[in-house]
């Protein structure tokens, strides 16, 4: 069924192929999603634990800090969440385990995505596209790490902490939380696939390592630029935004220079 005379698989054959590849991503997603919605204590004291100054990052800054001989301590804080809406928390509830769930799903989705495409590559085509597949992986769970242990506790704090008067008392919705913690997470997520993209670009001869080192220092200053627009306003965060962003374009300049030398 679903197979010409020749032996291909027919363009109905593909859509069967497609939907039922599509069912079974969707059925794994959601048997994810429900064992983290039945584990709502564990997943949601991992989410909001950036929002306390006993966050393992703080605590090993200070020890790294300590280990050279400076002398640095974080303020005791705890960003206090609020919820307004009456069905808000349930909607979070919700919302937080289907985005986890996919998360979670993603090695499995890119498995199934390389076994729906593999049969229509060439053999150098098939043994190229699994590093790739990997990489592409790899380096989105890298950007995520990132986010959660860098850039989304020291933006957190810097915003949660932030006062134009002390009178002013910051309160921050559940929701703007939640919010923020996705919007950084896919975005870095996104960024960390810089040196993937530059391979993909070079082999179809759009971009070359000697263009990318002669254009070196506009690339550190639209780095800066990408890096101000997805951080709070203030200059450490930017900083240590900016320094993994360039370094993965130092390293996509390497990769792209070693595919030029194979051809």
């Amino acid at each position: 069924m679903g197979k010409s005379d020749g032996g291909m698989m027919t363009f109905g054959g593909h859509l069967e192929a497609l939907r039922k590849m599509l069912i079974r991503m969707v059925i794994v997603t959601l048997v994810l999603a429900v064992a983290i919605f039945c584990f709502k204590d564990e997943a949601f004291r991992l989410l909001l634990a950036p929002g306390s100054s006993d966050f393992v990052t703080y605590r090993t800054l200070e020890r790294l800090c300590a280990s050279v001989g400076w002398s640095l301590h974080i303020e005791p804080f705890r960003i206090e969440l609020i919820n307004t809406e009456l069905s808000n928390q349930f909607l979070v509830h919700v919302s937080t385990s289907v985005y986890l769930a996919l998360l979670l799903a993603s090695p499995y989705v890119v498995l199934e995505l390389y076994a729906f495409v593999a049969p229509a590559l060439y053999e150098s085509e098939r043994r190229y596209s699994v590093p790739v597949a990997l990489a592409v992986y790899v380096l989105f769970l890298l950007g995520v790490l990132m986010s959660y242990y860098i850039l989304f506790p020291f933006a957190l704090r810097f915003l949660g902490t932030y006062q134009v008067s002390a009178s002013v008392v910051n309160q921050i919705n559940l929701s703007s939380y939640i919010s923020t913690f996705t919007t950084l997470t896919l975005l870095m997520g996104l960024v960390f696939q810089i040196p993937v993209l530059s391979l993909l670009l070079s082999r179809l001869g759009v971009l070359e390592s000697g263009f990318m080192r002669h254009y070196r220092r506009h690339a550190l200053i639209l780095v800066m630029l990408v890096a101000a627009v997805i951080t709070p306003p203030d200059i450490f965060t930017l900083l240590i935004v900016s320094l993994p962003m360039y370094a993965l374009y130092e390293l996509s300049i390497i990769i792209v220079r070693l595919r030029e030398r194979r051809g």
